[in-house]
C-alpha cells in the first residue's frame, strides 16, 4: 500500500488506515470476519485467527510432513561420485581432478578452524 492522494488532494496512508482498523469487522459479502481475515463471533471476538487458516490450507495443499516445521538437525545428502579412468580424461579434466582433491583437503582444514574458534568462542 502507500500514500494516495484524494481528489481534494489530502493525502491518506492506506497502511496506516488499514492496521488501525484491522479488528474491525469487515464490509462484505462474507460474514463473521474482521478487516485482518480472522474469523470472529458476533462480538467481535477471535474465533479462529488468520495465522493459523493460512497454516491448516498450506498443509492441505502440500500434503507431506515436510511442510510442518520440525526441531529434529538437517541431514545433508551427498551424491556418490562418479570415477572416470583417468585414460579417458583430457589433460585439462585431469588437472581439474588434482585441484578438486585440494579443494576438499582445503575446506577440511577450514571446517576444522571454524569448529576450534566456535569451541574457543563458546568457553569465553
Amino acid at each position: 500500500m502507500g500514500v494516495y492522494r484524494t481528489a481534494m488532494g489530502k493525502a491518506i496512508d492506506m497502511s496506516a488506515l488499514a492496521a488501525k482498523n484491522e479488528r474491525v469487522r469487515a464490509v462484505g459479502n462474507v460474514k463473521n470476519l474482521n478487516a485482518r481475515g480472522d474469523t470472529i463471533d458476533v462480538n467481535g471476538k477471535i474465533i479462529v485467527p488468520v495465522t493459523e487458516k493460512t497454516n491448516n490450507t498450506y498443509g492441505r495443499t502440500v500434503g507431506n510432513r515436510s511442510s510442518h516445521a520440525s526441531k529434529r538437525p538437517v541431514t545433508s545428502i551427498q551424491p556418490d561420485r562418479v570415477v572416470i579412468p583417468q585414460e579417458q580424461l583430457t589433460m585439462a579434466e585431469k588437472e581439474l581432478e588434482a585441484s578438486f582433491d585440494d579443494d576438499l583437503e582445503v575446506e577440511k582444514i577450514k571446517a576444522e578452524e571454524i569448529k576450534s574458534t566456535e569451541i574457543k568462542n563458546k568457553k569465553k
